[in-house]
């Protein structure tokens, strides 16, 4: 199998639309035939990834690269940017307004678990530029 590109891009402010990326990535590798522990794996640190784009980004771009021994995921955004990571990946903390905790979202828990559900992930930020985050889940 060759790799398999796919390219989705996240719309800002619309919880209705977090999930859409997943749901796909999920019926393709699906599709695709991959052990339902790796699909589940990706589509959890994918899903919370959508919805940090969401409340922290004002939406985003998330590229899925799909080949036999590894599915790699590029998340990146213009948004404000994470001005201390460590900080961040701290299960609990988060910097999530009110009124979207009020939905039940912005918990402090996507970054770590995207980390957890993944095999590797890296994280690139700059105040008022944006973030690139990388994550690898091998197969």
């Amino acid at each position: 199998m060759s790799s398999l590109k796919l390219h989705y891009v996240v719309p800002g402010d619309d919880f209705t639309r977090a999930g859409e990326a997943s749901g796909s990535v999920k019926k393709t590798l699906k599709d695709l035939g991959f052990n339902p522990e790796i699909v589940r794996k990706v589509v959890i640190a994918l899903y919370e990834a959508e919805i940090n784009l969401v409340i922290h980004a004002g939406g985003g771009r998330a590229d899925v690269i799909v080949s036999e021994d590894q599915i790699v995921i590029i998340l990146d955004d213009t948004g404000p940017g994470i001005p201390d990571i460590k900080l961040a990946m701290q299960e609990g903390y988060s910097t999530a307004p009110e009124s979207v905790r009020s939905l039940g979202f912005g918990a402090g828990m996507g970054l770590p678990n995207m980390k957890r559900y993944t095999d590797e992930m890296r994280i690139e930020s700059e105040v008022g530029v944006g973030t690139t985050v990388y994550m690898t889940v091998k197969v």
